[in-house]
């Protein structure tokens, strides 16, 4: 599985992405099955020095909120690549993990389910 590149990962709207087993007003077609995002990211030397010195001051820890934030949207913008090659038009049931592989070192996975959505007529 290669990394997307940034004009990949609007392939599926954000929108038609949601952590329920339903998107409001739509009717799931099919299901195409779980479809998954994985980064695994190390924290740098300079950015760990950086961020000891932050808590030294108390508060947010800017430099590691950025990269977690950086290495979740990595997954999610991963997950969305491989719904669209899947065919899907939407992901639903989305959820997170995470788990240290070793000291410094996280992968970050990003699932969901791959549907077919369309929507419903009223």
């Amino acid at each position: 599985m290669t990394t997307p590149i940034p004009a990949q990962a609007l392939d599926i709207p954000h929108e038609m992405t949601t952590t329920g087993f339903e998107l409001p007003g739509f009717r799931i077609q099919i299901s195409l099955g779980v479809v998954r995002g994985v980064v695994v990211r190390s924290r740098s030397v300079l950015g760990t020095m950086g961020a000891t010195f932050q808590t030294l001051f108390g508060g947010n820890i800017s430099l590691f909120t950025e990269l977690a934030e950086r290495t979740r949207a990595q997954a999610f913008d991963t997950m969305l690549h491989q719904a669209d090659l899947a065919g899907a038009n939407a992901v639903i049931g989305i959820r997170y993990d995470a788990n240290e592989l070793m000291q410094g070192v996280t992968e970050v996975l990003c699932y969901g389910t791959a549907v077919r959505v369309e929507p419903i007529k009223g």
